[in-house]
């Protein structure tokens, strides 16, 4: 896996990284989702290191990422705090500014470090996902039982922790209705880094985040602001998201330039469609930037 890269642990002022980075060229910043860690990107990083310089880094409380403590109103795990990382990342990586492509809850993480750091971001992909306060605004029975783990990862501590912590591995992967579609590497990887008690807790203040601080940061930005880079959405022709929503007509309420389409997936597309996602990533990305970017290493 990630042949040609380096593995590294970078200090950001609030957190401690754990980041893989390589290629050449103009930079890229891969985030991941949940349950998962940068690994997933392990069959599209390589390939696009061929003209990128791919960044992929564990999200705070995420992986092997630090985990720093929590507050009240949950604002260490929104993901303002997580874009305020990947900003501090690649500052101490040489680039001011960078594309961005983010799965799942790292998705929401791009498109909020779009939101607060437009000077920063040159393009942004959404892999399967639509804004945070979108989907609590359409909330209603096929979201509350397709999306359950929404709400229950989202109830006060310590009842998920507690229910997870009996074990982490069948919640993760092993229960009913749940087949793998993760090489047995990446998923490895998944369950060693969600073993530890304190990446549960981390997952669900990231879910607390979402319902609290996450979804009222949507709220006011809501026909207010707009990401100004070019927005690409993909989404799992064979997942819920695409079945609940149109995603690209939500999009253009949020982004100015938005294109996109559906890939023959299920919701985890860059392990699941890892030919169709690259494809549709690196012909994205490598358009011609709208600004200059540049710096390196």
């Amino acid at each position: 896996m990630f042949d040609g890269f380096t593995l590294d642990r970078i200090d950001v002022p609030e957190a401690t990284l754990r980041v893989r980075y390589g290629g050449n060229g103009p930079p890229l910043l891969l985030l991941h989702g949940h349950p998962q860690t940068h690994v997933m990107w392990h069959l599209i990083a390589p390939r696009l290191a061929r003209d990128f310089t791919v960044v992929a880094m564990d999200l705070r409380g995420y992986g092997e990422s630090s985990k720093p403590p929590t507050t009240p109103d949950h604002e260490p795990y929104s993901k303002r705090a997580m874009a305020r990382d990947c900003v501090a990342l690649m500052r101490q990586l040489g680039f001011e500014r960078f594309a961005v492509a983010g799965h799942d809850r790292g998705g929401r993480v791009a498109y909020r470090l779009a939101l607060d750091h437009p000077e920063r971001v040159t393009r942004v992909a959404v892999l399967d996902i639509i804004p945070t306060g979108e989907h609590f605004r359409r909330a209603d029975m096929k979201f509350g039982l397709g999306y359950w783990h929404w709400f229950f990862l989202a109830q006060p501590y310590p009842l998920p922790e507690t229910l997870i912590g009996r074990d982490p591995a069948w919640f993760l992967l092993r229960r009913p209705n749940r087949p793998s579609v993760f090489a047995p590497e990446a998923e490895d990887d998944y369950v060693r880094c969600y073993e530890n008690p304190q990446t549960v807790h981390a997952a669900c203040e990231d879910y607390r985040a979402g319902a609290t601080y996450d979804f009222t940061l949507d709220e006011a930005d809501r026909g207010n602001k707009q990401i100004a880079a070019p927005l690409l959405a993909l989404w799992g022709g064979r997942g819920e998201v695409g079945k609940w929503y149109d995603i690209l007509g939500i999009w253009r309420d949020w982004a100015v330039d938005v294109r996109g389409h559906a890939i023959d997936s299920g919701h985890f597309l860059a392990e699941e469609a890892p030919d169709a996602t690259y494809e549709a990533l690196h012909a994205f990305f490598a358009a011609p930037a709208p600004f200059g970017g540049g710096g390196g290493f």
